[in-house]
């Protein structure tokens, strides 16, 4: 009887091709993407001096991301995820081209602004869970916490160099950030070509309605018991939170914040993020799971009263960084678990669900937060948002659910 030939360690992040590939093709794509999209009022109110048409058009992009969000998921689980995402990068290029050579020849119309609005957004909304469905067939399940982190730190990076560079390269030329963006996906897709992605099997009976295959997704997202609850902490968490953060920019202004102070608390907001992304693998590894999730939730009940005392934007901006550096943790620990756990005909719909709800709560959050600073003043409304977030960690930290998340995915499909 032979012996079975020995098992080969993964192979680390720094050493996997084609992982190295997709993040770096997206680390350029998510710079072009945020130059543009700082980019966009500028260009609108260059050329119309509206703000209304701005806002139309900054509108639309988020408007396709929530049209586009549970049929993406479903086109996503349905065909080839390379392609797709292949697809969406040609398409951000050529529209993002169409536009440079508009504005080059002077013909730009807020239309035209809108259809590439509306393109970027559906192509966001499809990319996203095409690359988080592929990620546990490009890197091994021990690997995959880091992975995730690395996507959370590269789109915060992304984020933050690509405002900051939006308007200086605006300001050069009112094409060039376009240019830029058409330059980055382009390079992109070239990665892309690269990867190489597993190809999957077809499902015996074949695809169905968009419409019930989408229904099927989310009737799954919700019958998952470990899935439910964390999908429906991350809602109240982020509704909270959306608020919260209005109400204090409100706040600050009526205080007679100057406005460079109330950018640089958003910057520190941004920053925070980036550092916690980068932190995010030891952190997973030194809290667990549920220890990462239920941080955020203290760490965000605690310091959110705290701004109701302060009337610096620089000590603001430096509880909104300690505030951001647990987030990516909990976001490591969440969708390490749920990709593990969803099987891969349902990971596309299982993040498009996810991006939905949580987009869906950012939204809200902000209407939120202006009724509470328009019915109330400043600091109590702060106090309110503080203490929905802090009845949610509460509830999150004596959950019988979190506390049976794991450090490894258990073998075979997991039961409640």
């Amino acid at each position: 009887m032979t012996a079975a030939p020995p098992v080969s360690p993964p192979v680390p992040l720094s050493r996997n091709r084609d992982y190295r590939l997709l993040w770096g093709g997206q680390a350029l794509s998510e710079f072009g993407f945020h130059t543009a999209l700082i980019a966009f009022p500028l260009l609108v109110l260059a050329l119309t001096g509206s703000g209304a048409a701005s806002g139309l058009v900054m509108g639309t992009i988020a408007a396709a991301q929530m049209v586009t969000g549970l049929p993406a998921g479903v086109l996503v689980d349905r065909y080839d995820r390379k392609t797709v995402m292949l697809g969406c990068e040609a398409a951000q290029a050529v529209s993002a081209i169409s536009l440079v050579a508009a504005v080059w020849a002077g013909a730009a119309t807020v239309w035209h602004m809108v259809v590439v609005a509306a393109v970027f957004g559906a192509s966001a909304a499809l990319f996203e869970p095409a690359e988080s469905a592929s990620l546990p067939a490009l890197v091994a399940d021990e690997h995959l916490p880091t992975a995730v982190a690395m996507n959370t730190a590269r789109a915060s990076m992304g984020q933050l160099a690509g405002t900051a560079t939006g308007g200086f390269l605006f300001a050069v030329g009112r094409f060039v950030p376009f240019l830029v963006d058409a330059v980055t996906h382009t390079l992109s897709f070239v990665a892309l070509l690269f990867v190489r992605l597993p190809r999957r099997e077809r499902s015996a009976g074949g695809a169905g309605p968009l419409g019930r295959e989408a229904l099927a997704g989310l009737w799954w997202v919700w019958r998952e018991r470990r899935i439910r609850v964390t999908v429906v902490c991350a809602v109240v968490l982020n509704l909270f939170f959306s608020a919260f953060y209005l109400v204090v920019i409100v706040l600050a202004e009526s205080r007679g914040v100057p406005s460079g102070e109330v950018g640089v608390m958003a910057a520190m907001l941004g920053a925070g993020g980036v550092a916690g992304a980068l932190l995010a693998p030891v952190l997973h590894r030194r809290l667990g799971p549920y220890g990462g999730i239920i941080a955020v939730f203290w760490a965000l009940a605690v310091l959110a009263p705290v701004t109701v005392l302060m009337d610096s934007g620089y000590l603001i901006g430096v509880l909104f960084a300690l505030m951001a550096l647990f987030p990516p943790t909990a976001n490591t620990a969440i969708m390490t678990d749920q990709l593990l756990r969803t099987p891969d005909e349902l990971r596309g719909r299982l993040t498009s669900t996810l991006v939905l709800a949580c987009g869906a709560a950012g939204a809200a959050g902000p209407a939120l937060g202006g009724s509470l600073a328009q019915v109330l003043p400043g600091d109590r409304a702060i106090l309110l948002c503080s203490a929905g977030m802090a009845a949610a960690a509460v509830l999150a930290t004596v959950s019988p659910t979190l506390r049976t998340l794991t450090r490894r995915h258990e073998a075979g499909r997991p039961t409640d």
